[in-house]
């Protein structure tokens, strides 16, 4: 095997994803993951630890034993709402974790970190598409976690041998191509999947959280970025940090608005199932567009998404319709 990297949240819909890609590079991914989001089944391409972020003395262990050459940090909570009713504990994880994580890299001589960040750190858009010079000012606690990670990257950078890239994700969609790994959360809250699992038969409806916004059809619009496309930015993250790139801030993206009604479309289509959607008012923080400008990652991590809007429903039709025999939410009986 390769270099060995250190993953958490390896477990994880993208950190599995994530480790996929570093086996097919020629890296050997160690997962470092708790399970309190992952699951054991999608450790499927190295090594597992089974740890806390927030435990230093088995993150020192971790990386005694395995000897990683960099990492590659995916493991947070990231449920909105939940964040909302338990900032305390978002704070903790987020932030408490991703330190505990950088000073266990420091201690083991691991100066590049890849980090899983979030478009959530912009807040409500001035512009779409939006670059990585757009203003900050995240509108929940989650976001806010993700940011003070970002400015700790900053100042570690600043003041120690680390160097890093943030990767401030859109919206992670799809499933792998082969079928081995897919979205699993519990509970769900993403609209792909809620709209898939509503074609299944697994809950009654779809609901649509808003008519009447600036956009073409009147629901929000947001960005898909296949989840493969996501690992392979990844990749390209790690080489270019190998190869002495300067720390940096990276939106990953399609670039390509899709309204919720056109997901629906999508789903349908693809289930060839004329499943009940219903329209429901706006909720509070919702944004009408969230769409990234990733010209600077295909610039300078020679990176772009291979997987159109049609493959991310696809692929991930296939994953939720041939796996999840349990049934989440509001079910049809």
């Amino acid at each position: 095997m390769g270099e060995k990297i250190f993953v958490t949240g390896g477990a994880g819909y993208v950190g599995s994803h994530i480790c996929k890609a570093l086996a097919q590079a020629g890296f050997e991914p160690v997962v470092y993951d708790n399970f309190s989001n992952g699951h054991r089944a999608f450790v499927k391409w190295g090594p597992l630890v089974e740890g806390d972020i927030r435990d230093g003395d088995a993150l020192d262990r971790a990386m005694a034993e395995h000897r990683p050459q960099a990492i590659i940090h995916c493991a947070a909570f990231i449920e909105v709402g939940e964040s909302v009713k338990e900032p305390a504990r978002f704070y903790d994880n987020n932030v408490g974790g991703a330190i505990k994580v950088f000073n266990a890299a420091l201690r083991a001589g691991i100066e590049n970190v890849v980090f899983s960040s979030t478009c959530a750190v912009y807040g409500a858009p001035r512009y779409a598409p939006m670059d990585e010079l757009h203003p900050v000012a995240p509108l929940s606690p989650y976001g806010r976690t993700k940011l003070m990670i970002d400015d700790t990257l900053a100042d570690l950078a600043a003041h120690t041998p680390l160097r890093y890239v943030s990767l401030r994700y859109f919206n992670a969609s799809g499933a792998d191509p082969d079928g081995e790994i897919g979205e699993r959360h519990q509970p769900e809250s993403h609209a792909l999947p809620l709209a898939i699992h509503t074609a299944l038969g697994r809950r009654k409806h779809f609901s649509i959280f808003g008519s009447d916004y600036e956009t073409e059809d009147g629901s929000a619009v947001r960005d898909y970025i296949h989840v493969a496309d996501l690992a392979a930015a990844h990749i390209a993250a790690l080489h270019a940090l190998r190869d002495g790139a300067p720390s940096n801030i990276f939106n990953l993206g399609a670039g390509i608005g899709v309204s919720v009604k056109q997901l629906v479309d999508a789903v349908q289509r693809v289930s060839s199932v004329k499943f009940d959607v219903r329209q429901e008012s706006r909720r509070a923080g919702d944004a009408p567009i969230l769409v990234a400008n990733n010209a600077k990652p295909k610039e300078l991590l020679k990176w772009s998404p291979r997987f159109h809007f049609d493959a991310v429903v696809e692929t991930a039709f296939a994953w939720h319709s041939t796996h999840e025999p349990r049934i989440f939410g509001n079910v049809a009986r």
